[in-house]
């Protein structure tokens, strides 16, 4: 009975979640747009000549000569470097100003504001994976979801007992007694907080977790009013310090939200945060994961003298960011022990309807999980899968 139990109340989580937050979305397009939103993917530009009638258009395939052109922007924009020197100090002087300022009102509120829409744009997404993955026939064992034959060999791996005793034995953190916790990394001012503990408020035994470098966004988010620690804890965490621990034990997440956050972070630091992440993750939880990917017009519109490396830039904020490509996405989550369910490139077509300006968007949407067992992360096997495709 319990673990059923368990199970509905997963299976309930993820529904509710999915429908509340494209509840809220759909209502945000229908009051800026006036007519009623289309759903998620199915806007396809047919007729070119219709281009400015829609602000956003799905699935667009690049042409050879699109391809070459953008290629070329970023070969441009990469000539001139910003001296070794000023790297060097930028990083460190931007730290401490995040530390003693608040981000200044329209970062916050364009990056607020783009992660609020892509993270819904995931959880809408994820439902279909989880009902499909754990739908039914899914069990839970000592907080490690599987199905009935996993399960089996979970109860008697002598490992997955000593992890239940271990957990038992810590002393009580915020969320101890959850039995489903979210993580999102980089919160900001918690445009996509909220939206997520108005289910979780209503669901007990679930939990969120939520922090940013920022202390002032931080704060932002625990003087809401919407906040409550019976249900979330916002905390200021520097991602790349693998030696600052985390306000909760390892192997505890049933999922982490990776939104925009990766691609601020130096290149050669990347690995790092990738690996830390995936030990807080429980066997069969999910890393969802969006960001900028390669030749998005926000790579191709910067000026010579902006470019750190190689596809890794410096704002005029001091922020820097990195345009990925799908397989360096795949090869930093398979490193750190992560096997894919998800993996592709989103191409839209975003357009100033007033300017008549027409803007190429990539992005990367990923989704990766945890595996259940060591013996079922067969590395070798995975990447021949990968070279094959």
């Amino acid at each position: 009975n319990c673990i059923f139990r368990s199970l509905n109340k997963m299976n309930f989580i993820t529904r509710l979640s999915a429908l509340c937050l494209r509840k809220s979305k759909m209502q945000q397009r229908h009051q800026s747009s006036r007519r009623p939103a289309v759903p998620l993917g199915s806007r396809i530009l047919t007729d070119p000549s219709k281009v400015f009638e829609h602000n956003m258009w799905d699935h667009m395939q690049w042409s050879q000569e699109e391809e070459e052109n953008a290629k070329k922007k970023a070969a441009e924009n990469s000539l001139v470097k910003v001296h070794q020197e000023i790297q060097e100090i930028l990083p460190e002087k931007r730290r401490k100003e995040l530390k003693t300022e608040e981000r200044s009102s329209e970062h916050t509120i364009m990056n607020s504001t783009n992660s609020f829409s892509h993270k819904n744009e995931m959880f809408e997404e994820g439902e279909e994976y989880w009902t499909k993955s754990y739908g039914g026939g899914s069990t839970c064992v000592q907080g490690y979801l599987c199905n009935k034959k996993q399960a089996e060999s979970l109860t008697d791996n002598p490992q997955v007992k000593n992890c239940g005793k271990e957990l038992g034995r810590l002393e009580s953190f915020p969320g101890s007694d959850a039995a489903y916790r979210i993580l999102e990394v980089g919160c900001g001012a918690g445009n996509s907080v909220f939206p997520i503990l108005k289910v979780l408020c209503k669901t007990p035994g679930t939990f969120l977790y939520c922090c940013d470098f920022a202390s002032g966004a931080v704060e932002l988010v625990k003087s809401h009013s919407s906040y409550n620690s019976a249900w979330c804890s916002a905390f200021v965490h520097d991602v790349c310090d693998d030696a600052l621990p985390y306000p909760f034990p390892d192997e505890i997440l049933d999922v982490i939200l990776l939104v925009f956050v990766l691609s601020t972070i130096h290149p050669d630091r990347m690995q790092g945060v990738v690996n830390r992440l995936a030990k807080l993750l429980k066997p069969g939880g999910i890393l969802l994961f969006r960001d900028y990917g390669r030749y998005d017009t926000t790579q191709l519109r910067f000026k010579k003298g902006h470019c750190l490396s190689e596809n890794f830039y410096v704002r005029g904020d001091g922020t820097r960011v990195y345009f990925f490509t799908k397989d360096e996405v795949w090869n930093m989550f398979n490193m750190a022990g992560l096997t894919e369910v998800q993996n592709l490139v989103d191409r839209r077509l975003q357009v100033n309807r007033k300017k008549k300006v027409k803007m190429q968007r990539v992005w990367i949407q990923s989704k990766f999980q945890k595996p259940l067992l060591p013996s079922l992360n067969n590395t070798e096997e995975t990447t021949k899968r990968h070279l094959n495709r």
